[in-house]
């Protein structure tokens, strides 16, 4: 009898032995893993090699392909190391800047702290406990004004998306033409409309006051943090510095635009069912409650006006929330 209760003392603890190491293997392992991941990589991709030993012929004498091998690859460490300074300086300011908008950070929590108080007296006014018109309020205050600020962000970027390829294609006809570089962005400043036309005024602009082409791309990426607006930048940037056939390598890139939209569109109408699955499943529950609040006023009573019923809606709102957020990053994709 005492054998047998040793033995399952023994297994319990070896049980909860065991669980507690499969939850620390599996918190624990993905950051070993990346880190040796990282170090190989480091290691694979090391422009460190050893010493040769050159010919008197070759010391003095530097192969042009060498060069602008080492110029492009220097260009690119540079854009590296700028597109890392501007993901840290990404601040409110920016944001607001980057949706095209002219508002400043004053009147932007000035009409927060509106929508806060707005937000905050309508479960007021309808009775409800106060710590949901307090959680309203924070929402208001905090959470919708820069959802809002990034919706418009986000709205502005597909738009630009849309036209940027064919101000490229516009671009490469005029410098095949026999155009400068200026003057074809000049043709893209006037002739497109908002967001393509204003972000070329500002490269154009900046030109006559001795700012170079490459440097207000540059700009322009900070206005227009977007991969496709980097790869111009990263082109005119090597075309500035090398040299070659600029209207080859902004053909090139028309092309690569172009492939990226309609990988983007096909994303996007392969993951189209799975989000208005999630868009049901999510919206669901209110408007079942809305039904039975139009039927049955008083039916979902007890879980706004007692204690039980408000934690429980507040675990289901947590719970709801957990899973819109999973299926929301099992649906999205980026390219």
């Amino acid at each position: 009898m005492f054998f047998g209760q040793d033995i399952s003392q023994i297994a319990f603890v070896f049980m909860v032995a065991a669980a507690v190491g499969g939850v620390a293997f599996a918190i624990f392992f993905p950051l070993f893993a990346n880190a040796l991941a990282s170090k190989r990589i480091q290691a694979v991709t090391s422009t460190a090699k050893m010493p040769v030993k050159q010919s008197l012929r070759s010391r003095l004498i530097e192969d042009p392909k060498d060069a602008r091998r080492k110029q492009i690859q220097e260009s690119l460490n540079q854009l590296n190391e700028r597109e890392k300074q501007r993901k840290k300086k990404l601040n409110l300011r920016t944001l607001i800047a980057q949706t095209g908008i002219d508002l400043s950070i004053r009147m932007f929590w000035v009409l927060s702290l509106v929508l806060g108080v707005i937000m905050a007296l309508v479960p007021f006014i309808f009775a409800l406990p106060w710590y949901v018109s307090i959680g309203a309020g924070l929402v208001g205050f905090l959470g919708l004004p820069r959802w809002i600020i990034k919706f418009l962000r986000t709205r502005r970027q597909n738009i630009f998306l849309n036209d940027f390829a064919d101000a490229i294609d516009v671009m490469v006809r005029g410098l095949k033409s026999g155009l400068p570089v200026t003057d074809a962005m000049k043709i893209i400043a006037n002739e497109s409309g908002p967001p393509v036309g204003p972000e070329f005024i500002e490269v154009v602009e900046g030109q006559r006051i001795g700012i170079p082409v490459d440097q207000g791309i540059e700009r322009m990426v900070e206005r227009m943090p977007l991969a496709e607006v980097n790869f111009l930048a990263i082109v005119m940037a090597i075309q500035t510095k090398t040299g070659g056939n600029l209207s080859e390598a902004l053909n090139n890139l028309s092309k690569v635009l172009r492939d990226r939209k309609k990988m983007k569109a096909k994303i996007r109408s392969m993951s189209q069912e799975a989000k208005s699955s999630a868009a049901i499943i999510g919206s669901l529950p209110f408007i079942i409650m809305g039904a039975l609040t139009v039927l049955n006023p008083e039916y979902l009573n007890p879980l706004f006006y007692t204690h039980v019923g408000n934690i429980m809606l507040g675990a289901s709102a947590a719970w709801m929330t957990t899973g819109v957020l999973v299926m929301r990053k099992m649906i999205n994709f980026e390219i």
